[in-house]
């Protein structure tokens, strides 16, 4: 089951880092969206064709042999396109054979627009204002039948438009905060040009969601794989509305779950939430599966694979339950898909590529199309508690993609207790909330330190927290030093083991909220 609503904009991802940002700004303003691939065959898309085409930016220049190219089948459609950067210079280059100059060094920097006559895409901006430009590229000719809509100050074309159809061209990021007035590019474009209604609201994704659910499943049975976290919480609860005692959610201890996790979580479920929940003890059948195995990619296989054999277990044949729901969210399918031969799948996520090619029950992902904000705000209005929406994300595969080496049951301890005083000191000083993500990492490093004036060597904790608003870029969080002290000091006197640790300040993209 994908909700996805009639109303719609289709965003061409060329590989820009920002792509995953174009979708948050349309999204914001209760229109629905969807990334695709540049490739995608539009012919996909003839059941519920989009209303607008927005074209990404890329890391690639339109002058490399191996540049993505424009699929010309969208200027058939007669559908309003926004091409930005690399879209841009695609769409002009491609089509009309004008040059575009590259630069030697890319760098993104604030420049200054100026606005040149009438057009809807600008309505409501002053004439001169501020935007986040690729610096790299420029377009010095308007090919026929175009028109400059925009310059930069020093000259060089900001914007283009055509002159009798709605296509329209930026030489800059609308998507980006640094972007004075992008917010109100998109809207007029989305809303004024293509004709798109605000409709993608939170109670009309849960009305027509729980429809979706009941008319779907039918008199069939569902079981929902459940962790603790936000997404297996608001799945479990939004089929539960829709189906009732047709329901029966599983809470499975992998042995790979934070300090007293099971226990606790097994409990609010139950008497918080009034979930059908069945716990299930299966911690050494996951730790043997994993005896040995180091790469992260086998990892996620083998702990998805893993949790399909305990449910279908605890099916136990049953011929009236067919389905699994589960908590697929939107970021979770981005970043498990590759979006051209040469651009590399960031992780196989354990509810997409972790799952075993065979399967003896169906899948339902409700929330399958949202960003993990989205998720919480229909959390919510379904009024589950703030201490399961509030919570920050856990993966399916648990400590065993934050052990950067083997598995064993000294390091799952080594490691759970480093990070059960992590997040413990986090909430004690009041900080977990302004956290979107804070989680610890056992390092394959083991060094010389002096504990009681012996000699030890152990290892390395690294410690992460981050900020941001929906887990598709995220920055760095500034703990306070005196802080970051205090935790330290304590992982290292009071788990014996570890006599290091360190703090990541690195921010995604370029790299990832986990570690693997």
């Amino acid at each position: 089951m994908q909700h996805r609503p009639h109303n719609w904009i289709l965003i061409l991802d060329y590989g820009s880092q920002y792509s995953q940002l174009i979708a948050r700004r349309i999204r914001e303003l209760n229109i629905y969206c969807e990334i695709h691939p540049f490739n995608k065959e539009l012919t996909a898309f003839e059941s519920r064709p989009p209303q607008g085409i927005i074209l990404s930016g890329s890391p690639r220049s339109v002058n490399n042999q191996k540049a993505p190219s424009i699929n010309t089948e969208m200027f058939d459609t007669g559908v309003p396109i926004l091409a930005i950067c690399y879209g841009m210079e695609a769409l002009v280059h491609e089509n009309h054979s004008i040059p575009i100059e590259d630069r030697d060094n890319r760098t993104f920097g604030e420049a200054k627009i100026q606005l040149e006559g009438d057009s809807r895409l600008f309505d409501g901006l002053p004439y001169s204002s501020s935007v986040w430009t690729d610096e790299s590229y420029s377009l010095s000719n308007i090919p026929d039948p175009y028109e400059a809509l925009a310059y930069f100050e020093e000259g060089e074309i900001a914007a283009i438009g055509h002159q009798s159809e709605s296509i329209y061209g930026l030489q800059f990021h609308p998507e980006t905060g640094r972007s004075e007035y992008g917010k109100q590019i998109l809207r007029n474009f989305a809303t004024s040009i293509c004709g798109l209604r605000m409709n993608w609201t939170t109670e009309n994704f849960i009305r027509s969601t729980i429809q979706e659910i009941r008319t779907q499943v039918g008199d069939r049975k569902v079981i929902c794989g459940l962790s603790g976290g936000v997404d297996s919480t608001v799945v479990a609860t939004l089929v539960h509305q829709a189906i009732g005692d047709q329901l029966q959610c599983i809470f499975v201890n992998n042995g790979l779950l934070r300090k007293n996790e099971y226990a606790n979580v097994l409990e609010l479920y139950k008497s918080r939430l009034n979930l059908p929940v069945k716990g299930i003890e299966a911690s050494s059948r996951f730790l043997e599966a994993l005896e040995g195995i180091t790469d992260p990619e086998q990892k996620r296989k083998i702990i998805g694979n893993s949790f399909i054999e305990v449910f279908d277990d605890t099916v136990n044949n049953d011929p009236e339950v067919k389905y699994l729901a589960q908590g697929t969210v939107y970021p979770d399918v981005i970043e498990s898909v590759s979006f051209d031969d040469s651009s590399p799948t960031i992780k196989s996520h354990h509810n997409v590529g972790g799952l075993p090619d065979k399967m003896n029950l169906e899948l339902i992902e409700p929330l399958r199309e949202l960003f993990k904000d989205e998720v919480r705000a229909v959390g919510r209005k379904l009024e589950i508690p703030e201490n399961f929406i509030g919570r920050h994300p856990f993966p399916g595969p648990g400590l065993g993609i934050r052990i950067i080496s083997d598995i064993t049951e000294d390091k799952i301890n080594l490691l759970r207790e480093a990070d059960d005083i992590f997040i413990s000191e986090l909430r004690e000083n009041n900080l977990y909330d302004n956290i979107w993500q804070a989680l610890a990492v056992l390092l394959p490093v083991q060094s010389v330190g002096v504990t009681d004036d012996r000699r030890t060597y152990e290892y390395t904790i690294a410690l992460r927290a981050v900020t941001s608003l929906d887990g598709m870029s995220a920055e760095w969080a500034n703990l306070p030093h005196s802080f970051l002290a205090t935790v330290s000091d304590r992982i290292i006197n009071e788990v014996s083991g570890i006599n290091r640790v360190v703090y990541d300040i690195s921010s995604k993209p370029p790299a990832t909220i986990e570690w693997e």
